[in-house]
């Protein structure tokens, strides 16, 4: 407990150093990478971004060498890189890295289940629908949290269209909701 506040600036000077490599590093990786690891966060890329910055922390504050942060920063993004190319090829995958999106409200119904699996509240979908700049409610069709659960808000649509964004959301496919709202 001698050193609590302050050991040596030859360890002082080691740790701003290992910072400032760890830090380029990091920012280089992740340039290399490209824009998903700083896309909106699924399951996957927030236990990506925690590992990251774990990872960092140890580097800057030397609890590991240098050479063995960067093996694993590089391993992390290489992996993130190769689950996301093997969930674009494998339904599969897919559904095991992200989670699939749920429809919460539609035609004017709560739709409590759903609402209670998600953890979302009717006020929390009457918020997303206001910051669409929508006052009125009738005016929607659908809210759907996605899998990076954002909430979307999908405004009626003209009746004729068969190309709806909410085709193939698990177990709420339009074409099997009942027209007269009961579930």
């Amino acid at each position: 407990m001698d050193n609590i506040f302050f050991e040596s600036w030859t360890k002082v000077g080691h740790v701003a150093l290992l910072t400032v490599i760890s830090f380029v590093t990091l920012f280089l990786f992740i340039r290399i990478s490209g824009k998903r690891t700083l896309a909106k966060f699924n399951a996957f890329d927030f236990v990506v971004t925690v590992t990251l910055g774990s990872v960092l922390a140890y580097m800057m504050l030397a609890q590991v060498s240098l050479t063995e942060g960067v093996v694993v920063l590089f391993l992390i993004i290489s992996m993130q890189l190769l689950f996301a190319k093997l969930s674009r090829k494998s339904k599969v995958m897919e559904k095991l890295l992200n989670s699939s999106p749920k429809l919460l409200f539609y035609k004017g119904i709560y739709l409590e289940s759903s609402m209670e699996k998600e953890s979302v509240t009717k006020e929390e979908i009457l918020a997303s629908i206001r910051q669409k700049g929508i006052e009125n409610i009738d005016e929607i069709l659908a809210v759907v949290i996605e899998a990076n659960g954002d909430l979307s808000v999908v405004k009626m649509y003209d009746e004729t269209t068969t190309n709806s964004s909410l085709k193939g959301i698990k177990n709420h496919d339009i074409e099997n909701f009942p027209e007269n709202g009961e579930l």
